[in-house]
Order: structure tokens, then sequence, then C-alpha cells
């Protein structure tokens, strides 16, 4: 049996942006369900003028900002399902567990990177812990979090792979006559 980029002719690897999109909606909602609503350390605008979540408008206005990110968080779920799904109807080999939740850490920690980088430095419209005065140290855990996730991750996909490769040029015994 022939193979090619470590599958058996004919099969082609499962989709990897459906893990990555499953990741970064998962650890979006982890950062708004956890870090927004339970713990209340922050909100989307909660570091812009005018905007402190201490006053009744500024509560308003981050709530607001808070479910227009969770619907984006919600929409990376649904792209991810819908890869998914498509990936499968393309004739795709479903994923290994380490091959997919791989990828959803990997994604994980780059909606971390991405989210702290540019909400937290960049834009400024947020800090982790909004409520202390000095953020930066929760700041750059935040961001170290991304790159522990992302790397992990990373690795845990990779073995996937090769265990999905493994399988797929194993000899297949032909049945006699």
């Amino acid at each position: 049996m022939a193979t090619t980029a470590g599958t058996a002719v004919g099969e082609r690897l499962p989709s990897r942006a459906a893990g990555l999109l499953y990741g970064i909606g998962f650890g979006g909602f982890v950062d708004g369900i956890v870090l927004h609503q339970i713990l209340q350390w922050h909100h989307m605008t909660s570091a812009v003028e005018g905007r402190s979540p201490r006053t009744l408008a500024g509560l308003e206005a981050n709530t607001v900002a808070d479910g227009f990110f969770h619907l984006g968080t919600w929409a990376a779920a649904v792209a991810g399902m819908v890869t998914m799904l498509l990936a499968w109807r393309q004739g795709r080999v479903a994923p290994s567990w380490s091959f997919h939740a791989g990828l959803v850490l990997a994604g994980w920690g780059v909606f971390n990177l991405v989210e702290g980088l540019i909400d937290h430095q960049i834009l400024g419209v947020h800090h982790v812990r909004d409520d202390l005065g000095a953020p930066l140290s929760w700041d750059i855990a935040f961001l170290a979090s991304g790159v522990l996730l992302t790397a992990v991750g990373w690795w845990m996909h990779r073995r996937g792979l090769r265990t999905m490769a493994g399988r797929a040029v194993r000899p297949i015994r032909a049945e006699g006559p």
C-alpha cells in the first residue's frame, strides 16, 4: 500500500482548522465566562475612560461589549464545527483524540496570545486584573499561559499525527480465495 503524507493513498488528513477554531472559541468562552462573569476581574472595555464597571452606565456598556465578544467566540466554535463536518464530507479521516485535542489546546493558546497582545497590551482596553493597581504581572502570566497551551497542544497534535500515520501504513491482509 503506497502512502502519501503519512496516510494511505486516498485518505486525507483531518482538518487542522477545525480543532484550532474549536480551541479559539473554547478559549474565548473560558475567558469570558470565568474572567468576565464569574470572577469579574475585567470586562471587554473596563480600562477605557468612562467605561468603569463600577458605574451603572459603565457596567451596561461592558455587558454589551462582553456580549459581542461572546458572539465572536461562539462564531469561532460554530466555524470549527462546520469545518469539521465539511472535512468529513470530503472523505477525510476522523482525527485521533490527541490530534484533535492538541489542536484545541493550541487554538486556546493562540486565543490567549492574540487577545493578550491586542486587548491587554496594544489597545489597553482591559487587563487580566483591572481591579489591581499593577496588572502587568497578570497580563504576562496570561501571555505565558498562551505560549504553554500552544506548545503543549502542538506537541499533542504531532503525537496524534504520528499515531494516525502509523496506523495508516500498516499492511492490510488480503483475504484468500
